[in-house]
């Protein structure tokens, strides 16, 4: 294939090298805590440039430094939990970083090849096969070996007009909207024909137009006038003292002095593995939790470690007080919760052997949680991240809380990072969302994503404000990515049909 019949010439390998990494970090710099949008949009156009003239082995080749680049620069926060709270050496920690992004830009590699062997030939294959194949690459991404749904496309537009769609198509519609822009704009810089360009031009403003006509849609509706007054208690404890069995007492009374004025509120919400000890040998202090809380007429809902009869330890959520119920974690964060290939590497570097890594998972039909008469979906850290999970929760509550620790990122992007999919997720959902963390941030979302009131990170802080309980269900809470997935299935099927067709026309003229 020349230049002459794609309308790109071919690029030197050196530029190539420099390209494809910077087009993956322009994804990141669309995310938070940047925010440039419309960076990640250029990032598309450029791959979409580098991968129009390459045969499927160079493509693989660009697509692995496409997706170094982004996860290099997105996911970068992974050195912070290797080297600071894994204790691994300097070199070792580059090296298992370097690794895990490298591992991961593999997955870009396998998209890239595919679009190049199998989807650009076909008729609109750089059009419409180019996002629809991005799209189900972040889906394989979001399951494949415990999944990794981070550093979509289609965070960036929580804030956009695009934010319109998200509760019909969720993330992964924000995410085809940005690819097909990228590729749109590559096209039409390409072909340089005016015709062409009004065409394209047209499409791209019936997407982000339609997303601005959906905004004002209310998709759910306030269950009572009244809303919940809700309390958030972030008390920013060093994650080495947390585990530190001689600190136990007076992390107790820390959280008993905080939430002393807190009683009374409607619910009360502490962080994940706020009481560092298995429920069972806490029972004293949980009763007088209890005691209290019912006293005032309040729920008070918290992580703390359990075990059950088999001595399975699971990292959960239970409501006490004027609340019930428990929740088990079902997505563990590997290496975090639990070490896979643990017989071969549980106690070879301290990184390994981690405090609550030997957690199960638990089932997979839970109920939600109960505070007073209202339902409340529960999620545990890196769930939230998961769009199929939570709309699997929201469809049984009126409102969701999400308890984290992300003292495990430091000071780093991860946790801003965090902040923005937790948003997706009520703007998917339409429910607000209180989010508890240990040091930050701990927020009250509405149920169009944006933030009502948050917390600074690395401070003892208490957060109060109201959030209200919500009724119905958005299109995507009943129905969920399927028929989106679907969809862009049968476009690539379709595609390849008609290429079928056509190519055996030709072949029976000649």
């Amino acid at each position: 294939m020349s230049a002459d019949e794609t309308g790109v010439s071919p690029l030197p390998a050196g530029l190539v090298l420099v390209l494809a990494p910077f087009a993956g970090a322009l994804l990141t710099l669309s995310l938070a805590p940047f925010n440039l949008w419309s960076s990640a949009i250029v990032g598309c156009a450029i791959y979409a440039y580098l991968l129009a003239l390459a045969p499927p082995g160079q493509a693989a080749w660009r697509g692995w430094l496409f997706g170094l680049g982004l996860f290099g620069s997105g996911a970068s926060w992974v050195y912070v939990s290797i080297r600071v709270y894994g204790n691994a050496s300097l070199p070792l920690a580059l090296v298992l970083t370097v690794a895990f992004c490298a591992g991961l830009a593999l997955l870009h590699s396998l998209q890239a090849w595919v679009y190049a062997r199998l989807v650009r030939p076909l008729p609109g294959g750089m059009l419409l096969g180019f996002a629809a194949l991005w799209v189900l690459g972040e889906w394989l991404r979001s399951w494949l070996l415990t999944g990794f749904p981070w550093l979509y496309l289609g965070y960036a537009h929580v804030d956009t007009w695009l934010a319109g769609w998200a509760p019909i198509t969720g993330v992964y519609g924000l995410s085809f909207i940005v690819a097909f822009t990228a590729s749109c704009l590559f096209l039409a810089w390409r072909s340089r024909q005016t015709a062409t360009l009004v065409s394209y031009a047209g499409l791209l403003a019936t997407l982000w137009g339609g997303g601005l006509l959906l905004r004002p849609i209310e998709w759910v509706a306030p269950a009572s006038e009244q809303p919940l007054r809700v309390a958030l208690y972030q008390p920013n404890i060093p994650l080495e003292r947390k585990w530190d069995p001689r600190a136990y007492p007076d992390i107790l009374r820390q959280y008993e002095e905080a939430v002393r004025p807190l009683f009374g509120e409607d619910l009360v919400l502490w962080p994940e593995s706020a009481i560092p000890r298995v429920r069972q040998r806490a029972g004293a202090f949980l009763d007088t939790l209890e005691r209290r809380a019912q006293m005032s007429d309040t729920t008070l809902i918290t992580g703390i470690p359990t075990r059950d009869e088999e001595r399975r330890y699971y990292n959960s959520i239970i409501a006490i007080g004027q609340g019930t119920g428990q929740y088990d974690k079902q997505r563990l964060v590997p290496f975090g919760e639990y070490v896979p290939l643990e017989q071969w590497l549980r106690g070879l570097i301290e990184f390994f052997d981690l405090p609550m890594s030997n957690f199960s998972p638990g089932a997979r039909n839970q109920g939600p949680l109960q505070a007073g008469n209202h339902r409340v979906a529960p999620l545990i850290c890196y769930e939230v991240v998961y769009p199929e999970l939570t709309a699997r929760s929201a469809r049984e509550s009126e409102i969701m809380v999400t308890i984290s620790n992300d003292i495990w990122f430091g000071n780093s992007i991860g946790p801003l990072q965090h902040l923005q999919m937790a948003r997706m997720r009520a703007l998917e959902n339409g429910r607000y969302l209180l989010r508890g963390t240990n040091n930050g941030v701990s927020a009250i979302i509405d149920h169009r994503g944006h933030i009502v009131a948050r917390t600074p990170q690395f401070e003892e802080a208490s957060l109060m404000g109201e959030a209200q309980v919500m009724l119905g269900h958005t299109p995507f809470t009943s129905f969920g990515s399927t028929p989106l997935l679907t969809a862009l299935g049968l476009v690539l099927g379709c595609m390849a049909l008609l290429y079928r067709t056509l190519w055996r026309g030709s072949s029976e003229r000649l």
